[in-house]
């Protein structure tokens, strides 16, 4: 494997109109939508090499390679969206070895990159759905996806791969189309809501529902809710590092007052640099793509999606598969824990699964900063 291989150049953003209704699981349907794409690597003639990434919280269709714009976007597109987010695991020699994969990544229905969400428009008014567009779970996002499989002719994908909630992703679509794929490759990621994970993210919802700027979800042509966004941001954002990598990052950072805490001032280096997180992250997102994507966690079922009641009868489907399953040893977004349970649940059903630990510094963010760790794994697991 040549790791040094270089990684697909300039990229554009591809776009499927669905003709056929979306029937959301909310009891809503959607008309008119369209899922932004991007794909690397050819298909081969038995259509047999495809690979369905999920990307994860915040990410986007854009996994890499350089992409300029997008389409409908604007200034979101930020130069922080330019290059692919998971650049290095993507191109010959790579994890995802493009000589011999072709790998496909989609933005989320809600999202804000491409994809039918609150921000594009409403063809029944001509203005942003805003607080109209209805709520997306997260088999939702997965069937919208395999409308966008199922248009590329592939029958069965030869992987799924998610980190973070893109692995809930991966694991909703191994359960709800089972043979519809031989791999599954969640990293960090769970099969249920932690207590924590429930809290920590009911915070960044109150958090942006309280700003006065959020209108209801109707802000667009104004400002928005960039404090509440910028403020869920950073309580999110503290999960996604370890402390060690925090302080890390936050060295060096200039110490300066700021009108948003005016009495209490800025005293740390850390402080200042979550302050530029949030606001950072203020300029590439849109706050109601980010409360259909919490919202859509909160509600996270696999099995009440499948419509089974235990996780012996869930997973009894998936004979077939094989699970690849990774820990992160410094992760607090999704603790190690959690995939101790993934690993129990697989074995008690007898489905062929390994899980790795990747011993990092970096905490959860691991996936996106150390493809080292990860790619010998994965370039194996492929074939």
């Amino acid at each position: 494997m040549d790791s040094s291989a270089e990684s697909p150049d300039t990229v554009g953003t591809q776009f499927l109109d669905l003709s056929d209704p979306v029937a959301l699981r909310c009891g809503t349907t959607l008309r008119g939508v369209r899922i932004a794409y991007e794909t690397y690597g050819e298909l081969n003639a038995a259509k047999d090499n495809a690979v369905l990434l999920f990307h994860a919280m915040t990410g986007s269709q854009h996994a890499a390679g350089f992409n300029p714009a997008v389409e409908g976007v604007g200034d979101r597109w930020t130069d922080e969206c330019r290059t692919g987010w998971w650049d290095e695991f993507i191109g010959p020699g790579r994890a995802l070895d493009t000589r011999r994969i072709f790998v496909i990544c989609a933005n989320y229905i809600g999202g804000c990159y491409g994809s039918t969400g609150p921000s594009t428009v409403n063809p029944g008014t001509g203005r942003p759905f805003g607080a109209a567009f209805p709520r997306v779970g997260i088999a939702d996002m997965v069937d919208v996806q395999m409308r966008l499989v199922d248009h590329l002719g592939i029958a069965k994908l030869r992987a799924v791969i998610g980190a973070s909630i893109g692995g809930m992703m991966a694991l909703s679509l191994a359960t709800l189309h089972p043979d519809r794929v031989r791999l599954v490759a969640p990293i960090g990621s769970g099969l249920d809501v932690t207590p924590l994970q429930r809290i920590l993210n009911f915070e960044q919802i109150f958090a942006i529902e309280s700003d006065p700027a959020f209108q209801g979800g109707d802000y667009y042509g104004g400002l928005g809710p960039e404090r509440g966004l910028a403020q869920a941001r950073m309580i999110a954002h503290k999960t996604f590092v370890s402390l060690r990598d925090l302080m890390e990052r936050a060295r060096g950072e200039v110490v300066a007052d700021d009108p948003a805490v005016s009495w209490y001032g800025i005293h740390h280096p850390l402080e200042s640099y979550m302050l530029h997180q949030g606001r950072k992250f203020v300029g590439r997102f849109d706050a109601n793509t980010y409360l259909r994507i919490l919202d859509a966690w909160q509600r996270y079922d696999l099995r009440r999606d499948a419509g089974v009641r235990t996780w012996e009868e869930l997973f009894a489907r998936c004979g077939g598969q094989r699970y690849l399953i990774f820990s992160i040893d410094s992760d607090v977004a999704f603790y190690p824990e959690e995939q101790e349970i993934m690993t129990r649940v697989l074995k008690n059903a007898g489905v062929e699964h390994i899980r790795l630990t990747v011993h990092s510094e970096k905490g959860h963010d691991s996936f996106l900063l150390e493809p080292e760790l990860y790619m010998p794994h994965l370039h194996y697991a492929l074939g």
